[in-house]
């Protein structure tokens, strides 16, 4: 074969995989959330789909697969073929804190990062009579009682619990940790006072802000939270490096062609900007926060490393 012709050949081969490219989607996509229905990543992701539905011009179906704190599903996805019909809409924990406690069949190198959509703090909060009434003032309070407050969090292993206890550990802080199955759970052991602390997402805790049946005093964000003005973002407590989020991300298959990925992350970033999309996330608790591609991997890549070395100061780690 001549060289005209090879060049001729890869020419064509451009051409034709441009236009499959610009065509795409042709067809419906599926997106797998490693969740139950009705929690919070799938009502965020089933809202999202149906703007990116409308962007992309294809029909999306959802398919929950729920286990394993998200790693059933999370398993199962990463045997689909890379062809850009088959989506992942997850939160960060399945990734960056299940494979800390859990022996699982992926890592992040499994993936492809497309775009992150959405995150918020968790926060922790006390009783009305709690001898502290500042971030500053909370922290102290625990450092000068080693062991003997408790906490209520997501489980053992949790991220609620390494995203406290990297505070902890930060401030050398004994505080007891006591699992529960969610948040709810754990709201509701803090309002019957058998936990002293509740260690949870925003959301759930904050109709009981606003009755004063709870105060939050920090949240796990390097930035304070608007919806909480009692609580201390970490920066204003001199941790703002120990900051861990509660976030989603819509991710792929490892082996995407870049073009399907920045394609989907260029329409992610419009449908989750999209004015109604940013007000369903503020009635959650939650901002528009879209992080892509190698940045995203990157961010994965830290958090996971981050949590690695919290559980194995817990001895929690594989």
């Amino acid at each position: 074969m001549t060289l005209k012709a090879t060049l001729f050949g890869a020419t064509a081969f451009a051409i034709l995989a441009g236009a499959a490219f610009a065509d795409y989607p042709e067809r419906a996509i599926e997106l797998t959330i490693p969740a139950g229905a009705g929690g919070g990543t799938d009502t965020s992701a089933r809202k999202l789909a149906l703007l990116l539905e409308e962007k992309l011009g294809q029909s999306i179906a959802v398919l929950n697969v729920n286990g394993g704190g998200g790693s059933v599903g999370t398993s199962q996805f990463i045997q689909s073929k890379p062809d850009g019909y088959s989506l992942f809409a997850t939160w960060n924990s399945p990734l960056t804190t299940v494979p800390q406690v859990q022996q699982v069949a992926y890592d992040i190198d499994s993936f492809t990062a497309i775009a992150s959509t959405s995150e918020t703090a968790y926060t922790l909060c006390v009783k009305q009579d709690f001898p502290a009434s500042t971030g500053e003032e909370f922290l102290a309070e625990l450092a000068a009682n080693p062991g003997k407050y408790t906490y209520g969090n997501d489980g053992i292993g949790g991220t609620m619990q390494l995203a406290a206890e990297r505070i902890f550990q930060a401030r050398d802080i004994q505080a007891v940790a006591i699992p529960f199955g969610g948040a709810g759970e754990t709201l509701q052991n803090f309002l019957g006072g058998h936990v002293d602390v509740y260690g949870g997402s925003i959301s759930p805790v904050l109709p009981y802000v606003e009755t004063k049946e709870a105060k939050c005093l920090l949240v796990t964000s390097a930035a304070d939270v608007p919806a909480l003005p009692e609580a201390s973002g970490l920066a204003a407590v001199g941790l703002g490096d120990e900051e861990t989020l509660l976030w989603r991300a819509i991710l792929g298959p490892k082996g995407m062609d870049q073009a399907i990925v920045d394609k989907l992350a260029a329409i992610i970033d419009e449908a989750v900007n999209d004015p109604s999309y940013v007000e369903f996330l503020a009635s959650k608790g939650e901002i528009p926060n879209v992080v892509q591609g190698e940045a995203l991997r990157t961010r994965l890549q830290n958090e996971y490393d981050a949590l690695a070395k919290v559980s194995k100061a817990l001895g929690l780690g594989q």
